[in-house]
């Protein structure tokens, strides 16, 4: 008798070890996510019976993963990724699909498919992108701010190519003008955006507000507000993508942003795991083995030919080859988004399973190959910088004035974790002596009351690793937790070791068991209120009673 139960253990088991293999030849997971799909499939060892079960599983993840997406569109980010972000993902975006179009139907494909995988092949992969950055310490780099302006650009534009492809006439509709399509598009852009507008700005932040006072439902309202939004999306004629998106968007701005999304990614990682099972058992290689030639011609295309058009780019704006090169190399690759929009396209009728295993082939071989590029950028550059003179002016003029223009950011210098009444008076008095400081905590009221009073404060769990990524630990010079716990702390002060934060960290301890587990795990320095207060005490009553003898 079939066991959906055992299955799903079996492929996660399977899963756990080829990603083992992955990461090991420091390749993203989701490239052993698919090679299990293919290896379980009708492909391979024909394992997978539960297809429903999987189907259902996928189509959650791949929502979680848009909402997440959504998250990141912030509209002061929006406001504030630069003219040269903006300009190179724009001309990123154009050239490479009016590029990619021209070349697919120089390979005998319909105009509807060529412009489906071109579009497919603009999108490069966020959760790769950032997480290599990350790991090289370049996120804050010319080159790392740069490549995530390109990011938000091409997030924007995923809203838009889902929004249009969900107003196109689906296979067998009657057929639609481009003015009727265009005007649906606009027509449902301007509703959903008064609805969001109405729901951001007096609806949402008292829920979530009120959500945020636990950590558990804060998590179950966000996944509950993403599925939610994805099923009215789809009834509303968007489609469940640009629901889940548009759910995303409507809490980006919100002081509870990083938080959710800290919690939400490891879900997101499991159940997307699903997606691409369920992509690889679908992939029929007796197709696939006819798209060898182009699915080779494309990636050149996507690993060479994107990297030139942003250098291009950058250079005529005035930044230096190497500053192209770098940021270049991000847009070396297709991203999950790419399978996920022609996916979309086969459920709406437009185009064929050819073209998402085209597009999937792409995937693998971009991803691949551009995580090593990423990887060993500097090498890369030795080798070919002599040959770029090309992409650089003379005088970069940009670039120059950027670096004449440096100035310290007003970074902080200290970051608080725990604003209780120890926690809020340090970082009250840190700003009473003019010192740059940031408080976190998990206490919405805290945060809100906090944020009222012109502080920098952050809505966050010091306990979640992920959650810590999001903030400048890499910049401030001390680090204080009033954790009241040694288990909390220690907790804490592991996943500052891992992200190899270099500050100086003070810990407050109550009392001789909490002080040794701080100095264990690390803390440079450790603070005892209630000793320092009795000290304190001691010596004003000494300094009081010996004035007194001293008086005639």
């Amino acid at each position: 008798m079939h066991e959906p139960f055992a299955e799903l253990a079996l492929l996660l088991l399977i899963a756990a070890v080829v990603g083992a293999a992955m990461v090991r030849l420091r390749q993203p997971v989701l490239i052993a996510y698919i090679a299990v799909g293919i290896a379980v499939g009708p492909a391979g060892l024909e394992l997978v019976q539960a297809h429903d079960q999987i189907d259902l599983l996928a189509q959650v993840g791949v929502t979680l993963l848009l909402f997440l997406v959504g998250l990141k569109l912030d509209l002061q980010h929006i406001r504030h990724i630069g003219p040269v972000a903006l300009a190179t993902g724009l001309g990123q975006l154009a050239f490479t699909i009016a590029i990619g179009f021209v070349l697919l139907l120089a390979m005998d494909r319909d105009w509807l498919t060529a412009l489906y995988v071109a579009v497919a092949l603009t999108f490069s992969s966020t959760i790769i992108i950032i997480k290599l950055l990350s790991d090289k310490r370049e996120l804050d780099s010319l080159h790392g701010r740069i490549a995530v302006g390109f990011l938000i650009v091409q997030d924007v534009a995923v809203v838009l190519a889902m929004m249009a492809v969900s107003a196109l006439p689906g296979s067998g509709e009657a057929e639609t003008t481009w003015l009727v399509v265009a005007g649906s598009i606009a027509a449902r852009v301007l509703l959903a955006a008064l609805v969001l507008y109405v729901l951001m700005r007096h609806v949402l932040p008292p829920v979530v507000r009120l959500m945020a006072r636990s950590q558990e439902l804060l998590l179950i309202f966000a996944i509950a507000w993403g599925t939610a939004l994805a099923t009215l999306g789809e009834w509303a004629g968007f489609s469940k993508e640009a629901g889940a998106l548009l759910a995303g968007f409507s809490l980006a701005s919100t002081q509870w942003r990083d938080a959710i999304g800290a919690r939400l990614t490891g879900i997101r990682d499991f159940l997307l795991l699903f997606f691409f099972i369920d992509l690889g058992t679908k992939l029929d290689f007796s197709a696939l083995s006819g798209e060898l030639g182009s699915a080779a011609a494309l990636s050149v295309f996507v690993l060479i030919g994107n990297p030139l058009i942003v250098m291009a780019i950058m250079g005529y704006m005035g930044y230096r080859k190497r500053t192209g090169f770098m940021a270049g190399l991000t847009v070396a690759q297709i991203s999950e988004f790419s399978i996920i929009f022609v996916a979309m396209g086969i459920s709406l009728g437009h185009v064929g399973n050819d073209a998402l295993g085209l597009t999937t082939l792409v995937g693998i071989t971009t991803i691949a190959l551009s995580s090593y590029m990423i990887i060993y950028s500097q090498r890369l550059f030795e080798r070919v910088g002599p040959w770029l003179d090309v992409f650089e002016r003379r005088y970069p003029q940009r670039e120059l004035a950027v670096e004449s223009q440096q100035s310290p950011a007003m970074q902080p210098r200290v970051i608080v974790f725990g604003l209780g009444r120890y926690g809020e008076r340090l970082l009250t008095r840190l700003a009473q002596n003019r010192v740059t400081a940031m408080g976190v905590d998990f206490d919405p009221e805290c945060v809100r009351r906090l944020g009222h009073r012109g502080f920098s404060v952050r809505f966050g769990d010091a306990e979640d690793a992920t959650f810590l990524e999001t903030l400048p630990l890499g910049r401030a010079d001390w680090i204080v937790t009033t954790l009241p716990t040694g288990e909390a702390n220690q907790v804490f002060l592991h996943a500052l070791k891992t992200l190899q934060v270099t500050g100086r960290i003070a810990g407050v301890v109550r009392d001789e068991t909490h002080r040794q587990a701080l100095q264990a795990a690390g803390a440079t320095r450790i603070i005892t209120p209630y000793l320092d207060a009795a000290d304190h005490a001691a010596q004003m009553i000494a300094d009081a009673l010996n004035s007194e003898q001293d008086a005639p």
